[in-house]
């Protein structure tokens, strides 16, 4: 506790003499320089520092916004004025301007609201009651979750929300712990997506393979996608072996005795228990409710494709804005659920309107997170972090073709880690990947795609800046640095099996070998972490 107190205050005080150190240099001039740092390592930095600071403090968000600063101060040359402008007016403000990020702001806090009511009527309470009834072990609740989760590709950002509000009742009631929960959620959300053809995940990545059928080569690719995968076959072989390592031991040892948050900080803790009433509240009151929101959100986003102006499904879904989408679904899902609980008589038109702001109030965390997640990105594109990448995958493409998918990949988690975006390292790998391969060799083209997908997903699904990551804690009502922490070696694990197979992808050329033998692998370690940590201690309480 000491060390975590000394450090952070170390970090004040550099913070605080850079600060005024730069005021010597104060900008005296508006004119936009581009930065002595552009296109080089330190564009990357920023977002090091600010997860290097989340994972050794605990506490991230002083950790993001030291991470925006450091990123404001080299933008600006260390100028004052500059590193201002950059933090504020480039950063938090032009990010909460975007049309996306808005959309998606909207839909966390109309499903935050959503998910008050459901509570409220009776509805959550009383699908726990039922799924009780009918999922009787800890095995069994994990494994609903992750089907729900397979079940809904559609998004990543309304999988995370959706399967946290449905299965939190369940899980709780059979004694999995948040933490174990955040990481089924993470691991069913942008896993799943990156192999689903019907999904916002297949629309962006098929938007950045110019020159070619981009959709054609998506399902060509969903084969080589080896962490997403793998990542499936780790979770539900670690479900069905009951088998726990690192962190996530912990918890769900704690979880079984009652614990299901093991540190002290639960910001969600007492959230349901304000919401929940005794009511009439039923099973429909939550499934009919989820059921309308999953078909106004999958027409919210085929309408702003064009669906409804005469383009075909499949192109107007490739062409929807997901953000726009979600948001006027969940809207009009929201008044659907008002009606239905209003002529129901669950709950009264001020009811309703009560859980407004307690909605609001349970996403409050995520937003912030999302908030200054989005701030540290834009400040990495004002370094030319995207460049740097570009020019060092070109650079070393030649004499590297058989490994190449390998390399791509471990470039593609550590740029989406740094980052925590994974269509921004799309956008980045991909049209390099093309013009490397599309006139040499188609196959180790795909195969290379495929690697630049699955190593975004990797690096997101780790990153601690990630949206997905902030969603997954927001959906499960974790602790967000309980999160990153106990999921870290589970994906790391994924990683190192899918790095191994992209290897013998290069070189094997075709699924049909390079799959069946990573799957192996999985298995095989998985059986090794069994037999070394043993899971007597996991049994059912």
């Amino acid at each position: 506790m000491k060390q975590k107190k000394t450090i952070r205050k170390g970090l004040v005080a550099v913070l605080m003499i850079v600060s005024m150190w730069s005021l010597t240099v104060f900008a005296s001039d508006g004119e936009t320089v581009q930065p002595a740092m552009y296109a080089t390592f330190w564009a990357l930095v920023p977002p090091i520092v600010a997860i290097g600071l989340a994972l050794i403090t605990k506490e991230v968000y002083s950790s993001l916004f030291i991470g925006i600063v450091v990123g404001g101060l080299f933008a600006s040359n260390f100028h004052f004025e500059g590193t201002v402008n950059s933090v504020l007016n480039e950063g938090m403000i032009s990010v909460l301007t975007s049309s996306d990020n808005v959309g998606i702001i909207i839909f966390l806090v109309v499903l935050g609201v959503i998910v008050s009511m459901m509570n409220k009527a009776g509805g959550s309470a009383a699908f726990g009651e039922w799924a009780g009834k009918r999922i009787r072990t800890r095995v069994g609740a994990q494994l609903a979750t992750i089907a729900l989760g397979v079940l809904i590709f559609i998004d990543d950002y309304f999988n995370c929300l959706t399967v946290g509000s449905v299965m939190r009742p369940v899980t709780d009631r059979h004694k999995v712990s948040r933490a174990k929960l955040a990481y089924l959620i993470d691991a069913t959300a942008a896993p799943v997506c990156i192999i689903a053809p019907i999904s916002s995940w297949a629309a962006a990545v098929s938007s950045y393979v110019e020159g070619e059928d981009g959709f054609s080569i998506f399902i060509k690719a969903i084969p080589y996608n080896f962490y997403a995968l793998l990542t499936i076959v780790m979770m539900v072989g670690l479900t069905v072996m009951k088998i726990e390592f690192g962190s996530m031991r912990v918890h769900e040892k704690n979880a079984i005795k009652g614990d299901l948050y093991t540190t002290p900080d639960r910001p969600f803790a007492n959230m349901e228990n304000k919401s929940i009433k005794e009511t009439k509240g039923k099973v429909i009151d939550l499934v009919i409710p989820v059921l309308i929101l999953v078909v106004c959100c999958v027409i919210g986003m085929i309408y702003t494709g064009g669906f409804f102006s005469g383009t075909d499904f499949i192109t107007a879904f490739s062409q929807c804005s997901a953000s726009e989408g979600l948001a006027i679904g969940s809207f009009f899902g929201l008044l659907a659920t008002m009606i239905l609980y209003s002529a129901r008589r669950v709950l009264s038109f001020k009811e309703c309107m009560d859980c407004v702001p307690e909605g609001f109030q349970a996403m409050v965390p995520a937003i912030l997170i999302l908030t200054f997640a989005w701030t540290l990105k834009t400040m990495t594109d004002h370094l030319g972090a995207a460049d740097f990448v570009a020019n060092a995958m070109s650079s070393s493409a030649d004499g590297l073709m058989n490994l190449l998918p390998a390399i791509i990949f471990l470039v593609g988690c550590f740029l989406a880690f740094a980052t925590g975006t994974s269509w921004g390292t799309f956008g980045i790998l991909i049209p390099i990947v093309v013009a490397v391969f599309e006139n040499s060799n188609p196959e180790l083209m795909i195969i290379s795609i495929s690697a630049c997908m699955a190593g975004a997903v990797c690096g997101d699904h780790c990153s601690p800046i990630s949206d997905t990551t902030i969603m997954s804690s927001a959906g499960a009502q974790c602790n967000h640095v309980n999160h990153v922490s106990t999921q870290l070696p589970y994906a790391m694990t994924a990683a190192a099996v899918s790095f191994v197979t992209y290897i013998i992808a290069g070189f094997t050329q075709t699924a049909w070998i390079s799959l069946p033998i990573g799957i192996v692998l999985m298995l095989a370690v998985l059986l090794i972490i069994r037999k070394r940590h043993g899971a007597k201690d996991m049994a059912e309480s």
